[in-house]
């Protein structure tokens, strides 16, 4: 097996050196005032290892990432009737673009761009009486941690800066694919985005994916051996926006990325990780958090292919 301490010292020594090439999303304020220099990775296996380097213990929003928590919740529930209201093919446009939902009727491509996720958020707050408690039990079972919480500052920058979200959601609901109250959808929506932990957080709530479904901290079984898998697929065709493809051609692991500068993937049987740095590249996702699980995947000699 691969010493996977000794591999991620070597990420992050290499690696860290590029953090000035890339800088943080800038249309939400408060992630603007991040430090691009941050640099976390961990590891998290499902023989219960714990591997860190750089600054794993260092609480950020996951922003997007979330996106993978509200779907499997509304997926336990709904089953394969979510697929009604929203796809699942990779959009080849940016992650809130307009045009394409408007030419597709509003039935967003897939629940990872902006339009999708706010359609899984809609059901999910139609299921769950308290919406953003639930958001928070189900984070805090797949962690293991009861303290994870919203950061309330970055949920109020983002929704002070949610027009475009808000011209998705209005053009899905004319199409009748919103069904709930707009400023209600918009609320929920922002705070779990704003949902705030560790990259060894970000690592442990994978864990229920590379588990194919049940959650290690509790082995309770939160989605089915079959949602599991099509979930993954999802991720790993749709998880990065318009550079999906790419990070399937580098890396090779099913993932999630946010504009926050986190990134988790994992592999099915075996382990998750979790990468954040702040600087994003053109595409809205983590420049050093692709480069370190290109390598990461390149030096341990595995993947899921």
């Amino acid at each position: 097996m691969a010493d996977y301490q000794q591999v991620i010292d070597r990420i992050y020594t290499e690696v860290g050196p590029m953090w000035p090439k890339a800088t943080p999303a800038s249309y939400i304020p408060a992630l603007a005032e991040a430090d691009p220099s941050r640099f976390g990775i961990a590891i998290r296996t499902l023989a219960g290892e714990t591997f860190t380097a750089g600054q794993a213990d260092t609480p950020f929003s996951i922003q997007s990432i979330s996106k993978v928590f509200t779907f499997a919740m509304v997926a336990r529930l709904l089953g394969d009737s979510i697929w009604e209201s929203v796809g699942r093919e990779p959009s080849g446009t940016a992650f809130n673009s307009l045009v394409q939902l408007e030419y597709e009727q509003g039935r967003p491509r897939n629940p990872f761009i902006n339009a999708g996720a706010l359609v899984v958020t809609d059901r999910l707050i139609e299921l769950y009486p308290r919406p953003k408690e639930a958001i928070l039990d189900f984070v805090r079972s797949v962690t293991g941690n009861p303290d994870i919480y919203f950061d309330n500052r970055i949920a109020r920058s983002e929704l002070n800066a949610a027009d475009r979200n808000l011209a998705l959601a209005h053009l899905m609901k004319s199409f009748g694919n919103i069904h709930g109250d707009i400023d209600t959808l918009m609320d929920v929506y922002c705070c779990q985005c704003s949902i705030s932990m560790t990259t060894i957080d970000l690592a442990r709530s994978f864990l229920f994916l590379a588990d194919r479904g049940v959650n290690p901290f509790d082995g309770t079984r939160i989605l089915t051996p079959s949602q599991a898998k099509r979930l993954g697929a999802v991720m790993l065709t749709c998880g990065f926006y318009d550079e999906s493809g790419d990070f399937a051609f580098r890396v090779g692991l099913p993932g999630k990325s946010g504009v926050g500068g986190g990134i988790a993937a994992y592999m099915p049987g075996n382990l998750s990780v979790a990468v954040w740095c702040p600087g994003l590249n053109a595409y809205g996702n983590s420049l050093l958090g692709i480069e370190a699980l290109e390598r990461f995947t390149t030096d341990i000699g595995n993947s899921i292919f």
